[in-house]
């Protein structure tokens, strides 16, 4: 997902989004923050897309085509890293990392912890939003995975649609699996799962959304649903997301 998952240049009257790339880490559905980090050599396809729906004079951001790999040989601490191309964009390439322990590898019943960077974009000022964000989350049986953390990224590139500094927020998100099925191997995978996400603060990055995921395969799956924005004067109007996700073990 994302994912999932910006920087901004306003000039009088619009939002050049031409100029934005959101770095596809890990995603629950707008936002990374999920307990899902890439497992040592797993390579992760990730294409998404974001338009208007039923809108005169719409608009869509560029399409994301992101590529993130497990680095770390452990089973108690992982660390994916990934890059990203935003097309058509004036300033494409963007780049994420992300470093955590499993939920229970700490001791019985701990929670996932993980540090992760992403949006670090190319052009200062432009694309450079290199923001931090700290994740705890937690499963709880019948009910779901619930994440939620702080984040702070570069003041100088993360401002709100009038200009002023807004930097910093917090993020929460839940996913939940559904319909349980078998491959071939025996391996038990959700073939539905519903994913909802949000991300504070009147930046690129504030704004969310709920989806459902559709996993043809344990390793292929499509989402879709909609997201909405904190600040239209950054983003616009709220959009229609459809993300394809592949796993490459």
């Amino acid at each position: 997902m994302n994912a999932r998952k910006i920087a901004a240049i306003l000039i009088p009257g619009c939002v050049l989004w031409a100029t934005l790339a959101f770095s596809t880490a890990s995603s629950t559905y707008w936002t990374p923050m999920t307990p899902d980090i890439q497992a040592y050599g797993v390579w992760h396809i990730g294409v998404d897309n974001y338009f208007t729906l039923f809108m005169k004079n719409g608009s869509s951001f560029p399409t994301d085509a992101g590529l993130t790999v497990g680095v770390l040989p452990f089973d108690k601490l992982q660390m994916e890293v990934g890059v990203d191309l935003m097309e058509s964009s004036d300033y494409p390439w963007s780049f994420n990392a992300k470093i955590g322990t499993p939920e229970g590898a700490l001791f019985k019943g701990s929670p996932t912890l993980a540090l992760g960077i992403f949006n670090v974009g190319t052009k200062k000022g432009v694309t450079d939003q290199n923001i931090v964000d700290l994740l705890i989350g937690k499963s709880f049986p019948n009910i779901g995975r619930f994440s939620a953390g702080p984040y702070i990224g570069n003041g100088s590139t993360l401002r709100n649609g009038d200009g002023g500094k807004e930097n910093s927020g917090v993020m929460a998100a839940f996913d939940r699996g559904f319909m349980p099925v078998k491959d071939k191997e025996g391996n038990e995978y959700n073939r539905l799962v519903f994913a909802a996400d949000y991300a504070s603060g009147k930046n690129a990055l504030g704004g969310g959304g709920f989806g459902v995921y559709y996993f043809f395969t344990k390793d292929i799956s499509l989402l879709t649903g909609p997201v909405w924005f904190n600040d239209e004067k950054i983003n616009g109007k709220w959009k229609w997301t459809i993300q394809l996700d592949i796993n490459i073990p």
